[in-house]
């Protein structure tokens, strides 16, 4: 029987699963960070690390752990329809429930006792457990002839427009640039489940964004934002 003690856990801005990016750097704007925790929250843990321009984020899926997993999955590059082998996606629905994300590094900070690691985007809920760092190194790590098989282009983006309440209220953040941009990078990525996509939706639906809900409808190619409240 094996072990495993989380040695970080993740600050984003997704609050809940839904709309969170299927894969890293699909939201460019967005800001992460890892808070280091027991033995790992030490200077020394990142030492050199600041050389290194990405690394690899290894972590539980801890929310899915305790639903099991599937010897074969419906990826939603598949449509959510057609069924494959759960070795050949990313789902987070896995025998141990390990992911992997390779992210950009932004810097190491340090708070009073506490140690982060600034990262760019990553496509974690907040609060996900770290249990593992390891630098990304491109001699080895970059394969240029890979094949990406079903999942061989970056999914297709929708036009994102905002309701003039919308607005209104984002204009009230002093981050008003930043978390705009984010809600349109994610909402571009079309959160919805891969059956919902290319059919008529009149529902209108909600994602929790920092400390935003934003709603939103989405008709063709097009998501509208109708609303952001606080929570």
């Amino acid at each position: 029987m094996y072990s495993i003690e989380p040695i970080g856990i993740i600050e984003s801005p997704y609050k809940e699963k839904f709309a969170v990016p299927r894969q890293p750097r699909l939201v460019p704007a967005a800001r992460s960070r890892v808070k280091l925790v027991g033995d790992a929250n030490s200077p020394e843990a990142v030492r050199g690390l600041d050389q290194f321009s990405h690394v690899w984020l290894l972590f539980l899926f801890d929310q899915n752990l305790e639903a099991g997993w599937k010897p074969t999955v419906r990826p939603p590059r598949l449509g959510g329809n057609e069924r494959i082998g759960v070795f050949a996606s990313r789902s987070t629905f896995r025998p141990n429930g390990i992911g992997m994300s390779a992210v950009e590094v932004k810097g190491v900070t340090k708070k009073g006792d506490q140690n982060y690691l600034e990262l760019g985007s990553v496509d974690l809920v907040d609060g996900t457990p770290i249990i593992d760092i390891k630098p990304y190194i491109p001699y080895s790590d970059s394969i240029p002839e890979a094949v990406g098989g079903y999942a061989e282009g970056a999914p297709d983006k929708s036009s994102v427009a905002f309701s003039s309440d919308a607005l209104a209220m984002l204009e009230k953040r002093n981050d008003t640039e930043y978390v705009t941009t984010v809600i349109e990078q994610v909402l571009a990525q079309d959160p919805r489940p891969a059956y919902k996509k290319n059919k008529p939706d009149s529902k209108e639906y909600a994602v929790n964004l920092f400390d935003l809900n934003v709603k939103f409808t989405v008709n063709e190619n097009l998501i509208s934002v109708t609303a952001i409240e606080s929570f």
